[in-house]
């Protein structure tokens, strides 16, 4: 998963020792998003890659992350941890449309329209595998009526 946005926060290193006896470290930031209602996501990096991945305050990036949620003790945690990341320059932002809409594309969907017979529109499939051929609802014959049935 991927999230675009602009660090707002730096919070110090924190380093420990595991009861194995290995050492370890964590480094966590937070990132505000993009768009009309922008969202705070805490992030963290861990192990090696706190050296090859510093994040700078006031800067926009795009961050790979993985999200792992477990419990422990009947509670549940959740970690976002980042495994990659690329600097957003100026112009590299999220387009926004100049009315202020979210610009998001439209949502194509597997199904046909409510009310749409169920071999789609015009007697051809509209999922999202391929269009086929199937046999269209139109009445057959020459019937009085406009009912189908």
């Amino acid at each position: 998963m991927e999230i675009e946005g602009k660090i707002i926060l730096d919070i110090p290193m924190v380093e420990g020792v595991s009861k194995a006896g290995n050492s370890w470290r964590k480094k966590e930031w937070v990132l505000e998003t993009f768009g009309q209602y922008p969202k705070k996501v805490m992030f963290n990096v861990f192990g090696d890659r706190v050296s090859t991945l510093n994040f700078q305050l006031g800067h926009s990036y795009a961050v790979s992350v993985d999200i792992e949620s477990r419990e422990f003790n009947g509670r549940w945690y959740t970690d976002v941890r980042a495994y990659a990341a690329r600097e957003l320059t100026e112009g590299q932002g999220p387009a926004m449309p100049s009315d202020g809409s979210m610009g998001a594309a439209p949502a194509v969907s597997a199904y046909p329209p409510y009310g749409t017979p169920a071999g789609g529109i015009g007697g051809m499939s509209q999922g999202g595998f391929g269009t086929q051929q199937t046999a269209s609802f139109a009445p057959q014959g020459n019937d009085s009526d406009d009912l189908p049935f």
